[in-house]
């Protein structure tokens, strides 16, 4: 995209496609001698050796992985003490690091990593936890470490959330949305930063929370949403978020309050997809408190406006106009009702 194609030497060209033509041998004879090690179930430290030189050239190879840990299970940990079985599960932590730095997207090297600490066994001595405590302490460092790396990767938030589950002891939430905040703050447009917020919030409103303190919480929230959707309107991540804090609608005054606020938006950046987007969805919502002509005009009116500035969407408000409860239809019912009266 935007980058000028240079025409190549044909001599550099056919040189280097030599190269690549002698490492796709390589990689063959290399994937050869391992499935054939693993069609006889071959769980020596060797066959372990060359399931690591080939997941290091082709990481996604998720049968290598598989027999990699059948070798560990059934060939290594046998013969081994907890402590060695200790170290080589440390090692091969250390192996799905250095793979995450080339390729922080790949399932089964975080697969991988979950299975090697789902697996430290008891110990040392009588501290039965103390290598679990200590790997898996090390194990949220590793992943904000992810997370300073790409702050959008959703393997890592998912990870994070794995972590977080499976500490000895629980996290505050306060420090979990302090986290988040900050990323969200070096970049509003990040999902997976937002729905680790929802996540975070779900779980307190469970606990039985005090409608006064979770009408606090949720205060809070959409000043901060508010802050992000004046910084950047065109952000689909922070309109979504802040229909999961709206939710169903139930609440008519702060659909009214919402409303404005958007509306405020609205004047500033008055093409702006997602304010529209938003208002039909949030006075589609009010229509079940009151039945206002004004609002399914507004409705209809902003509709026709959004298939105009998103036409690549045109069919999809053309049908939210037209659902049984759109305002389209709801437009045609007052019409027929003032026809009706005269």
């Amino acid at each position: 995209h935007g980058i000028k194609r240079v025409r190549q030497n044909p001599d550099i060209s056919e040189t280097r496609k030599q190269k690549e033509l002698a490492k796709i041998k390589q990689y063959c004879q290399l994937s050869d001698q391992v499935l054939a090690r693993k069609s006889v179930k071959d769980c020596s430290p060797e066959a372990l050796d060359l399931t690591k030189q080939l997941l290091a050239v082709n990481p996604e190879f998720y049968t290598i992985w598989n027999y990699r840990r059948n070798i560990l299970v059934n060939g290594i940990f046998p013969s081994r003490s907890p402590s060695e079985i200790n170290d080589s599960l440390s090692a091969d932590l250390l192996l799905t690091t250095t793979a995450l730095r080339q390729y922080p997207k790949v399932y089964w090297i975080w697969n991988h990593r979950r299975w090697c600490l789902e697996h430290i066994p008891d110990g040392p001595d009588q501290d039965l936890d103390g290598w679990r405590r200590t790997n898996w302490t090390k194990e949220l460092y590793v992943v904000e470490k992810m997370l300073d790396a790409d702050a959008r990767n959703f393997h890592a938030w998912n990870y994070r959330r794995y972590v977080l589950a499976s500490l000895a002891t629980t996290q505050s939430p306060a420090l979990e949305l302090a986290y988040t905040t900050r990323k969200i703050e070096l970049n509003f447009s990040n999902f997976s930063a937002w729905h680790q917020r929802s996540k975070v919030y779900t779980d307190l409103w469970e606990r039985d929370m005090e409608e006064d303190k979770r009408r606090k919480f949720k205060d809070q929230e959409f000043e901060l949403i508010k802050q992000a959707m004046y910084t950047d309107p065109g952000d689909q991540s922070v309109w979504l978020y802040h229909r999961w804090l709206v939710g169903p609608g139930d609440n008519q005054e702060l659909l009214v309050r919402e409303i404005n606020v958007i509306e405020e938006l609205l004047e500033i950046e008055p093409d702006s997809k997602w304010c529209l987007d938003t208002l039909v969805h949030y006075k589609s919502l009010l229509l079940q408190h009151v039945h206002a002509d004004n609002l399914i005009l507004d409705c209809v009116g902003m509709l026709t406006k959004l298939e105009r500035l998103d036409p690549f969407r045109r069919e999809r408000y053309a049908d939210l106009g037209r659902r049984q409860d759109g305002p389209l239809n709801l437009i045609i019912d007052w019409l027929l009702k003032v026809k009706s009266i005269k």
